[in-house]
């Protein structure tokens, strides 16, 4: 109640003085009660694109900390200007290559042998490549390995394993092919059997 309040004092200083329109003003009222509606329905964390973030930052930053208290309900006041100012930074940085949100990539050696761990191991899961990995001395999450998976074409472990490689099939049947002659052929003839 104390903001309805809140909210009918800022009304009132603008019918006095006439700066703000009351339609303007039922508008913001509308779209700061659909807003808190809205956020109370939707559940877990809100994730916003990189041009969301910047449309967000801007108008934040013109709207100044103390209004964004009353209406931002998405992310923190805080959060918001502190966006404007990585904006700010970047555009005066003069630099042209800059970084992609999110983790850094990691290095083609790990990269590829998570690969070569998944192709050699078809039934192990994500976490049984981060253990082996682990053990190598290397830290790199399950997302990550699952990640590097995808990029190489590789499908998660259940589906990997129901198909076998060549290399797969003759080292796990090498003592019986080491055993086959495939250079003698047995022919019946009418004198017997002849090699």
């Amino acid at each position: 109640m104390e903001g309805d309040r809140h909210m009918d004092w800022k009304t009132l200083l603008a019918y006095i003085t006439g700066s703000v329109d009351q339609e303007l003003l039922l508008r913001n009222e509308y779209l700061v009660t659909e807003n808190r509606i809205l956020r109370n329905q939707i559940k877990g964390r809100v994730r916003l694109s990189d041009g969301e973030r910047t449309t967000l930052a801007e108008i934040g930053q013109r709207l100044g900390k103390q209004a964004l208290q009353e209406v931002a309900k998405i992310v923190k006041p805080d959060t918001i200007l502190g966006w404007h100012r990585m904006l700010v930074a970047q555009k005066f940085d003069g630099s042209q290559h800059r970084k992609a949100p999110g983790r850094p990539t990691i290095d083609q050696e790990l990269e590829a042998l998570v690969v070569r761990l998944a192709r050699e191991n078809r039934s192990w899961g994500y976490d049984r490549i981060v253990g082996a990995l682990a053990n190598l001395g290397y830290t790199i999450s399950d997302q990550t390995v699952g990640n590097v998976l995808k990029r190489h074409g590789l499908p998660p472990a259940p589906e990997r394993k129901i198909t076998t490689t060549w290399k797969e099939f003759i080292r796990t049947h090498l003592d019986v092919l080491v055993a086959t002659d495939f250079f003698t052929a047995e022919v019946w003839t009418l004198g017997g059997l002849v090699t």
